[in-house]
């Protein structure tokens, strides 16, 4: 065991991280917010916050509600608009010194098309990711990447143009998780983030009133690490060469190490992060004090080497008894 050279680099797609833990889309802020509160080169990769092609003003205040085990809120993906995203957040996000990634969302292809060709030749992106969670005014549904051919469709789109690797952020879409992710993996994305926040409600019974000033919102926090498991583990299974990153409750380097061996490359820290910036890189030294108490020489050792039984099938485990 003392003779094993350690490293907690992953690559994911053709992007190198230095630790397997990222900070989850738009909990590092602006770029402002970190300054002086952690050492960000030693997180593995910031993710911005969802960037459309105008400003956004988001949704009234109150955005967040605790809940147990986690948080409702609700932003309305409030950002500048890609233009002054690109000439102030972006710089601020690089001068910290993690890889940056870029999170976009729109509701229509054409806005997803233009925020990539907007993207191009920036030597200062890692990677983009899809917000694939928002409406899709050109279908009328309410979440884009609820259905396999219409997220295949716009991550194919992005996938061809980007000159950089790309990860579609898939919505919590239960039992179909693994159909949207082999559609969109057909259609060229680079590896897929492990999913967006889930639907939900908080409500204040003294005053017969939502939480949210939007009403309804998203579920975030250690509530979901269990769902974020089964999901990765799924698709995991299904796509075993794709590079997944989980997102949805990691708090811990036991949460992160459980994600791994599910079948994760990597994780994002949210709800954590928001909560205690230094998260990101107490959990990276969790994963680090495994791989030390194991031998193991990096998070690739176990990756997806959770010990299943023999003849193990997810379709007919009685689910419905």
């Amino acid at each position: 065991m003392a003779g094993v050279r350690r490293s907690l680099s992953v690559e994911l797609g053709g992007m190198t991280i230095a630790t397997p833990v990222m900070v989850a889309a738009g909990c590092a802020g602006t770029g402002r917010e970190w300054t002086g509160l952690v050492d960000v080169h030693k997180v593995g990769a910031v993710v911005s916050r969802t960037v459309t092609l105008v400003a956004r003003k988001g949704t009234p205040t109150p955005r967040v509600s605790e809940s147990p085990s986690g948080i409702v809120w609700e932003t309305g993906l409030q950002n500048p608009g890609i233009g002054s995203f690109l000439e102030e957040e972006l710089p601020r996000l690089v001068r910290a010194g993690a890889p940056v990634v870029v999170s976009i969302g729109g509701s229509t292809m054409e806005e997803f098309v233009r925020l990539t060709s907007t993207l191009q030749g920036r030597p200062d992106v890692s990677a983009i990711e899809i917000h694939l969670s928002g409406p899709d005014d050109e279908l009328g549904r309410e979440v884009l990447g609820d259905r396999a051919d219409r997220a295949a469709e716009v991550c194919g789109a992005v996938a061809r143009m980007s000159r950089v690797p790309v990860f579609a952020k898939l919505p919590s879409v239960g039992a179909g998780v693994v159909e949207v992710a082999t559609a969109v993996a057909r259609a060229g994305v680079t590896g897929l983030t492990l999913c967006s926040p889930p639907r939900a409600l908080a409500v204040d019974a003294a005053s017969l009133a939502p939480d949210l000033g939007s009403v309804t919102g998203w579920l975030s926090g250690p509530a979901l690490r269990p769902l974020t498991l089964r999901a990765v583990f799924d698709v995991a299974r299904a796509l075993p060469d794709l590079p997944v990153i989980a997102v949805g409750g990691v708090r811990t380097g036991e949460d992160a190490v459980e994600m791994l061996l599910a079948g994760a490359w990597a994780v994002q820290v949210g709800t954590a992060a928001l909560v205690d910036p230094i998260a990101p890189v107490e959990i990276a030294q969790g994963v680090a004090r495994y791989l030390k108490g194991k031998g193991l020489a990096s998070p690739n050792d176990i990756r997806g080497r959770l010990r299943v039984p023999d003849g193990f099938d997810p379709s007919g485990e009685g689910a419905h008894r």
